[in-house]
């Protein structure tokens, strides 16, 4: 020990006291303090979170009361997981568990209808209930547009629009069906001859559907390259437009590029609305809804508002469009499946058509040969039923909603009326899944003494503007193809599996072979 001291050198002093009392005031770190400042912030943050989570399910339990539904909600998502990839099955469990039921999503309280009566009580409630559709709804159709109007102010508005619905126009409308579905079915059999294995007609379907409603709405007013530009981007408005979907329009999300699907829709329809006007200014016949729609505004006689500009004429187009073009092509294509399905129900349509139109079916079909086919409506309506293109419409409580004697929906929640259970009420339609047109024949069946259970298109202030235009077209081209071609359905075992896409489609797309049919 003495040898380590001497080898230090002479030079290096001992620390005096004053040295050490310098040393004394140096700061050093508090490492215990810090550690326990970290912890409380920890602990706190983790009490915050705890609480917080604590309020959700207390919310939720207080709002839920004695509905059927899930004691607990999974936190902050609720059934978010469900809603991302929705099934018929899961919708069916839900309905099934009582007439109002109750679940959660992303803390948005949602009472969920079942019965006829509650459901027909939601959407006839102006007062406690509007159509809120989806989340995205307004982004991608924009706020202002008249969808979304309520009271009195949709109610005037709505009584304009209905002049685009009368049977004169749909008489012009009617023509422009005919010729549209016979360019597409030529192009159908043209394409099968080419490639005779079976195809998805999803997608084949929509875009006749899609050239349909653009020249009924906007006639020659749209150049040749429109539909196809507006039919190709449209896609990104229907998926963006599931009851469900990331909230914010962000770059590469569904509801960015439906917002960019619709710019470019409404871009068109606006020079549509525009031509339109310089048209009629020029004394020309009318040729599509805009033009009825301009010529209803000058007629002298006309008691309702005058001036529309461009951009509002062509959103009201845009939400027909929106109305018309998923749900329309739905119907459509369990139209094709059912009657492939069933042909002594093709059958007896095709008897039908011949005794109408006999050896007719180059000619142009018109509404008042449609008019005579009282079969083929039986059919559409039926069909309708059994798979109903949109299977519920989300309303938002705008205030307490008392639904029910012992249950008050609490204002801000959604509430969601089923229209797929009224439609399947085997009370009013026996053996409800099967498809029957005979049922619509008889005056004295159920299904016609009991009309509030229809809900294929909806009740009360909004339903459904165009109920006789799709029930129309559905009608012309089924007529047509029955008519013109022989289809057979090859049948998957996803065939009776339900996609929901903003409306209801097969899983497997409706698989068919076109050929030509032979007339003797």
């Amino acid at each position: 020990m003495a040898s380590m001291f001497n080898a230090i050198p002479a030079s290096v002093s001992m620390p005096t006291s004053a040295s050490l009392t310098q040393f004394s005031n140096i700061q050093l770190p508090h490492l215990l303090s810090s550690a326990s400042s970290a912890a409380t912030w920890t602990y706190t943050t983790v009490a915050i979170i705890l609480a917080l989570l604590a309020l959700e399910q207390s919310v939720y339990r207080y709002k839920k009361r004695h509905l059927p539904g899930d004691k607990w909600t999974i936190p902050i998502i609720g059934k978010f997981a469900d809603s991302m990839k929705p099934t018929m099955e899961g919708y069916m469990k839900q309905w099934n568990s009582g007439a109002l039921s109750a679940l959660s999503v992303f803390n948005i309280f949602i009472v969920m209808a079942s019965s006829t009566e509650y459901s027909r009580k939601i959407l006839n409630s102006p007062a406690h209930a509007e159509p809120c559709l989806v989340h995205s709804a307004k982004q991608v159709l924009l706020p202002d547009n008249w969808v979304f109007l309520t009271g009195k102010e949709h109610v005037a508005y709505r009584r304009g629009l209905n002049n685009l619905f009368t049977h004169k126009a749909l008489g012009l409308y009617f023509n422009i069906m005919d010729l549209i579905t016979r360019k597409h079915i030529k192009k159908w059999l043209a394409d099968a001859a080419a490639d005779p294995t079976e195809k998805s007609i999803m997608m084949t379907v929509r875009e006749l559907n899609m050239e349909t409603s653009l020249r009924v709405f906007c006639g020659s007013h749209l150049p040749d390259e429109a539909p196809r530009e507006i039919s190709d981007k449209y896609w990104a408005i229907t998926v963006a437009l599931e009851l469900v979907n990331f909230p914010l329009a962000l770059p590469g999300t569904k509801v960015y590029r439906a917002i960019q699907a619709r710019k470019v829709a409404l871009a068109w329809l606006e020079l549509a609305a525009k031509r339109s006007k310089e048209a009629m200014a020029q004394g020309k016949e009318p040729g599509c809804m805009l033009d009825e729609w301009v010529t209803l505004l000058s007629d002298p006689a006309y008691k309702g508002r005058r001036e529309f500009s461009d951009r509002e004429m062509a959103m009201v187009v845009f939400s027909f469009l929106f109305a018309s073009q998923d749900a329309m092509s739905s119907g459509l294509i369990y139209g094709f499946q059912h009657l492939a399905d069933h042909p002594d129900i093709l059958a007896k349509v095709r008897e039908e058509q011949n005794r109408v139109r006999p050896g007719q079916h180059d000619k142009p079909m018109t509404l008042e040969d449609l008019d005579q086919m009282p079969y083929l409506k039986a059919v559409v309506k039926e069909s309708l039923r059994v798979k109903p293109p949109v299977t519920m419409v989300p309303y938002l409580a705008t205030k307490p909603f008392p639904i029910s004697g012992d249950y008050t929906v609490p204002s801000g929640s959604m509430v969601i009326p089923s229209f797929y259970n009224a439609l399947h009420d085997p009370k009013v339609f026996p053996d409800p899944d099967t498809l029957l047109p005979e049922r619509w024949l008889d005056s004295e069946n159920p299904a016609n003494k009991n009309p509030q259970n229809y809900l294929v298109f909806g009740s009360g202030p909004h339903k459904c503007i165009g109920i006789e235009y799709a029930t129309m077209n559905i009608a012309v081209v089924l007529a047509l193809a029955s008519e013109l071609t022989e289809w057979e359905h090859v049948r998957t075992a996803r065939s009776d599996k339900v996609q929901i896409i903003a409306t209801i489609f097969p899983q497997d797309g409706c698989l068919l072979k076109f050929t030509p049919r032979q007339h003797a």
